[in-house]
């Protein structure tokens, strides 16, 4: 089933994300030319594969999502610390943060507010630049995530890399066979391992949703890699889907978001509450 955003200039959308992100970008740029870059966070990173493969399939990466383009503001009500405490308390195998500030209402310091449970934790982010992998090596993220259609084959290879160094995994966010093909070559290229592949069911070229793409894709899932579907899932017996056709996570957000308790829903989607 497919669902389109009204929102116009949907093939504009990507360069928009991109766009809003060099005024961030040229700040790190001034700051490592006069040697002010944050240091690597000393602390420990939770293993972000290893916890999935733990809690797997079917294990649920729960999202801290203010706003999106498609949706406007979901929830602004429940701070960072909160929303992570009740994650962690309602069965949540990692937390994905969206740092994200133009479109999304985020901010990079919402890691580490969001820290205090000790679950894995995802940046999301549309990073384009080695400079950002290390703005994230300065939190206590444990991954970051790659969006392999923003990005070009050197990008890519020059993130992977980076993040490689910087001790972080990170997940490759695909829409098509054609970014499989190029995430797997790139991960191949930079001696990176596991391979982590996030399905995203909503094209962020058009805003568009089709949950078959998950379907779809997964058929293409090779040996040792961790599977993970995002977008469009609110019921449980779709984080259950998800899970009988081999994925190893699902990333919800919205559908946790949107609602007064986003810790109760996320009980539920789990199987953990009264309203499984």
């Amino acid at each position: 089933m497919k669902t389109r955003s009204s929102s116009p200039q949907g093939p504009l959308i990507l360069e928009r994300f991109r766009k809003a992100q060099l005024p961030g970008l040229e700040s790190l740029r001034l700051r490592e030319k006069a040697g002010l870059l944050p240091p690597p966070y000393p602390g420990p990173r939770p293993p972000f594969a290893a916890r999935l493969r733990e809690n797997g399939p079917g294990a649920i990466i729960a999202e801290y999502k203010r706003a999106s383009p498609s949706a406007g503001s979901i929830n602004l009500a429940h701070g960072p610390e909160d929303i992570a405490a009740a994650y962690a308390a309602a069965g949540a195998a990692a937390l994905s943060v969206l740092t994200e500030e133009t479109h999304f209402k985020g901010r990079l310091d919402y890691l580490a507010r969001m820290a205090g449970p000790g679950l894995p934790l995802l940046r999301k982010d549309f990073l384009l630049h080695p400079l950002q992998v290390a703005e994230t090596a300065a939190t206590p993220a444990s991954a970051l995530l790659l969006i392999v259609r923003m990005l070009g084959d050197g990008e890519l290879d020059a993130l992977l890399r980076a993040a490689k160094a910087a001790g972080l995994e990170a997940v490759l966010e695909i829409f098509q066979r054609t970014d499989l093909e190029r995430a797997r070559s790139a991960l191949a290229k930079a001696a990176v391992s596991p391979a982590i592949i996030q399905v995203n069911n909503r094209d962020l070229q058009t805003l568009t949703l089709d949950a078959s793409l998950s379907r779809t894709l997964i058929r293409d899932r090779q040996s040792r890699e961790i599977w993970i579907s995002a977008s469009g899932i609110s019921r449980r017996e779709e984080v259950e889907d998800r899970r009988e056709l081999g994925f190893d996570a699902v990333l919800i957000g919205s559908a946790l978001m949107s609602g007064a308790d986003p810790g109760a829903a996320l009980a539920a989607l789990s199987g953990k509450g009264a309203a499984a």
